[in-house]
């Protein structure tokens, strides 16, 4: 027998900053969450607004035709595109009574807490969710435990904790994010420690398939799917570049858009294998027609965390589902991206010698430097 999958109707946001296209592109990314969170999605709606409605986000229009949809599909679920304030889900709960409301980071962090596998995801999941539900604290969390009876959006830090006063969680905030604290410690004096080695770290948008392509290059068996956040921890395996050098890969969480601050910030600690790496392979998903937004949130995110000095290698992943003319198209705008297919083995070789390249500059440093030092050392003894 199946797993039962919760009906859920979809809401998207077009306005004066968001067009009606990337509206429905961010529709059809948030139509993919809900997916991977075990969602059936039975009907999606765009709302063309001026300004956000502050009590309910969207028209009382709108909201009538949701609720004629939800009695309809015997729906019992609702998730919007936008962020929803604690006041903004409660008046939504009241003018669709029994209908569980969540908004895209509810979904994220839902997706996240059933994905987390390792101590450290575990803990960034829980402060990632306190930091949310905290100003949210309208007595919404307890209610919906108790109504629904688990499912997506349910999947939180623990009823108890939620019902007690504000001053609680953030001294459990602050509990965690010492943890925190003390394994990206651990991670720093684990960087130190194999700083001879050149060190590349895999960033790119959730889904591009950063995985099969270390599974190719590393010949690792590293777990892949076709979902968004199929994998939350960080992951490194060792690449022999040539008989000279050798190379440690490391594998990150996908980036995505419309992540808020907080997130990203407790998601550092993870991100924190790219903040230590000698150079950024940035995995760019081809087929994707809105792969420059995607390029665009992966460069935010990574501002934050790596030195701008670090060296970057772009590849476009995913080019055999594309015709031969857009690849050359492609090619002709952006000349210094590889291509490659992780899938079908393409090229890759091209991408080896690129790295090869990077790594030979970095030990050819490495040794420049130790030869100053020595020097140095050398001068001061004879002083």
């Amino acid at each position: 027998m199946g797993i039962s999958l919760e009906k859920t109707i979809l809401v998207g946001i077009a306005t004066s900053k968001i067009k009606l296209w990337q509206a429905e592109e961010h529709l059809q990314e948030l139509f993919r969450l809900a997916e991977t969170a075990k969602a059936e999605v039975v009907q999606t709606f765009i709302q063309r607004l001026v300004a956000f409605n502050p009590a309910t986000l969207i028209g009382d229009g709108k909201l009538l035709e949701i609720k004629e949809a939800l009695e309809a599909h015997e729906a019992k679920m609702v998730i919007f595109d936008e962020e929803l304030s604690g006041s903004q889900i409660k008046n939504l709960e009241n003018k669709l009574p029994g209908i569980k409301v969540l908004d895209r980071t509810g979904l994220i962090l839902d997706i996240f807490a059933k994905q987390a596998q390792t101590s450290e995801s575990r803990l960034m999941v829980e402060v990632a969710q306190l930091e949310y539900f905290m100003p949210r604290l309208t007595g919404r969390w307890t209610h919906l435990c108790r109504q629904h009876n688990g499912g997506i959006g349910t999947k939180g830090p623990g009823e108890t904790k939620l019902e007690t006063d504000r001053r609680f969680i953030r001294k459990r905030i602050q509990f965690l994010n010492n943890k925190l604290k003390q394994i990206e410690s651990i991670r720093q004096r684990q960087a130190e420690n194999r700083s001879d080695v050149f060190h590349v770290g895999i960033v790119g948008y959730t889904n591009v398939g950063k995985s099969t392509l270390m599974n190719r290059l590393t010949k690792a068996d590293i777990y892949t799917e076709n979902k968004l956040f199929a994998t939350l921890d960080s992951t490194t395996r060792k690449l022999y570049i040539d008989h000279e050098h050798e190379v440690i890969l490391s594998d990150t969480v996908g980036f995505i858009r419309k992540l808020p601050h907080h997130l990203i910030e407790t998601f550092k600690s993870t991100l924190g294998v790219v903040a230590y790496a000698d150079c950024i392979l940035e995995v760019i998903d081809a087929s994707a027609s809105d792969f420059s937004e995607h390029l665009e949130v992966t460069q935010n995110v990574l501002e934050q965390i790596i030195d701008p000095k670090t060296p970057k290698i772009h590849v476009f992943n995913k080019v055999e589902v594309l015709e031969a003319p857009i690849r050359q198209q492609l090619l002709q705008k952006f000349p210094h991206i590889i291509q490659i297919s992780a899938k079908e083995n393409i090229g890759l070789e091209i991408l080896k010698k690129q790295i090869q390249k990077e790594t030979k500059k970095f030990y050819k440093k490495r040794k420049n430097q130790e030869k100053k030092a020595h020097k140095s050392s050398k001068s001061w003894v004879s002083t």
